[in-house]
This record gives structure tokens, C-alpha cells and sequence, in this order.
């Protein structure tokens, strides 16, 4: 399979850049001379908190390097503690002592195991509920069916703030499993297959900008109606239906997506 993607590396010149040749050469790769401006300037108050830095297009243009470059000096920079970046929104500047993004990669469906056995999800509430219009038409069922509702938060290791909030609805013909939560770690879809003899065939994922609910704002140390990403999935079943639809509600300075691209044969 052949990767769709393709790193240009630009050939430095004697005189990198007029911002760079004006200062003291750094010992290491080019990247770290770019850091070492970028957050003097950070400190400094030339890029105050909460603003964004400028593009990786201006920055690669004042500083007179690759794209490449800049990259890798922005990945330092989040690797520190000192940016964010989020795909559509730039990278912002962050208070010290900020959390840093929690990252895990998923690429397949088995990758949602892993993720959810790297975190702890805290179960605050559960109930079964009856769609009415608007419920129906987030899941995908009809009105007046039946879900089991699964309210938590999930917390990376060693971490008492919240990576994200997240609500699951069961479909009620295996709201069963409401009686193994808290009882046996993974994922809930893993407690459908075991349980019901199910097998989850397509994970569905959307990702959108949402507000934060009143409710869940102040555990995700956000404001009332502040800026969060919703990540929903929904999970079809061996037996056509959606079994599990789950939405996730993550603080913009705690989530981070990247996404590999390959080129299918033929």
C-alpha cells in the first residue's frame, strides 16, 4: 500500500532567514533555533495567552524554512506545555501549567480497546430512557424505543482532571450489560459481544464543535456553554443494527487529532 503523503525537504541556505541569521546560532537541528524565538516570544508576552500563533504558512515565510521545520518546532512547543493545536482551529498559546492534550491514535476498531483500557471511565449515572423525536433522530432509531443511558467521565492515569465526558446509549434489547458496569474493565461494546454473542462490524465516527452543557462544564473545567469537540460513534452490529452510539465531549486543549492517509490498491 502506498502512503498518500509527501514530505518536500527544502535545501537550507547559507542565510536561513533574516529573524534567524539576526541571532545566535543554537547548537542542534534548525527546528530548536525556531523554538528557542518562539517561545521567548511566548514568555515575553509577544503571543499572549489564548491567542494563536501565527499560521505554519507566515511562520514558515518569516523564519525562511521548510514546513518541516516548523513542525517540528510546533511539536516542541506542544511537547512543552506551551501551545495547542487543533486541526481547524490553529495553535493556541496556554497558560503554565496548562494539561497537555491526552493523545491516543485510533486507526481501527480493535485501537478502541486500547483506548479505553488506557483510561478510567467513571460512571455517574445509568437509566433506560424512551427516544422521543430528538433522541431518536441523534441515534438513528425510532421514537419511543428504548436505550439504556450511561453517563461518566473518563480520566487518563494519574490525572484528577477529566480527559472528556461521555455518554453511551445501549440499545434496550441488550441493556443487560447495564449489570456488568463497574464489574469488568473495557469498553461497553465489548459487553454487548460477550454478553449477546454480537460482533461490531462498522464503528461510525463524526466529529464536530459543540458547546459545553451546563451539567458537564464545570467537571471539564470549561465554561457554560464554552467550546468542546464531540467525538460520536456509533457501532453497528453482526445483525445490522446500532447497538451503541457513544458521544464523547472533550475540552479543546485536550484533544488532538491526526490522521493517516493511505492509498487503497487497484
Amino acid at each position: 500500500m502506498e502512503v498518500c503523503e509527501a514530505r518536500v525537504m527544502t535545501r537550507r541556505t547559507s542565510a536561513a532567514s533574516s529573524e534567524l541569521a539576526g541571532r545566535p546560532r543554537a547548537s542542534g537541528p534548525l527546528y530548536r533555533q525556531v523554538v528557542q524565538t518562539l517561545k521567548q516570544e511566548i514568555v515575553s508576552g509577544v503571543h499572549p495567552v489564548d491567542t494563536q500563533l501565527p499560521t505554519e504558512g507566515a511562520l514558515q515565510q518569516r523564519f525562511g524554512v521548510s514546513r518541516h521545520t516548523i513542525r517540528e518546532a510546533l511539536r516542541e512547543l506542544r511537547d512543552a506545555g506551551l501551545v495547542a493545536s487543533h486541526q481547524g482551529f490553529g495553535t493556541t498559546v496556554l497558560r503554565a501549567g496548562s494539561p497537555r492534550p491526552y493523545l491516543h491514535e485510533v486507526a481501527s476498531i480493535n485501537d478502541l480497546i486500547e483506548l479505553a483500557n488506557a483510561t478510567r471511565y467513571d460512571v455517574r449515572s445509568s437509566e433506560i430512557v424512551v427516544a422521543d423525536a430528538a433522541l431518536a433522530e441523534r441515534l438513528g432509531g425510532g421514537a419511543g424505543s428504548k436505550w439504556l443511558r450511561v453517563r461518566g467521565y473518563r480520566f487518563a492515569p494519574d490525572d484528577r482532571r477529566a480527559v472528556c465526558f461521555t455518554e453511551v446509549h445501549v440499545h434496550g434489547s441488550f441493556a443487560g450489560v447495564a449489570r456488568l458496569l463497574g464489574r469488568r474493565p473495557g469498553p461497553i461494546y465489548l459487553l454487548v459481544e460477550d454478553l449477546y454473542g454480537e460482533t461490531v462490524v462498522e464503528v461510525q465516527q463524526a466529529i464536530r464543535a459543540s458547546e459545553a452543557p451546563d451539567d458537564v462544564a464545570a467537571m471539564l473545567a470549561v465554561r457554560q456553554h464554552g467550546p468542546v469537540i464531540d467525538v460520536r460513534r456509533a457501532y453497528r452490529l453482526s445483525s445490522g443494527i446500532v447497538g451503541i452510539v457513544a458521544e464523547n465531549l472533550y475540552p479543546i486543549d485536550r484533544f488532538h487529532l491526526s490522521m493517516t492517509l493511505r492509498r487503497a490498491k487497484g
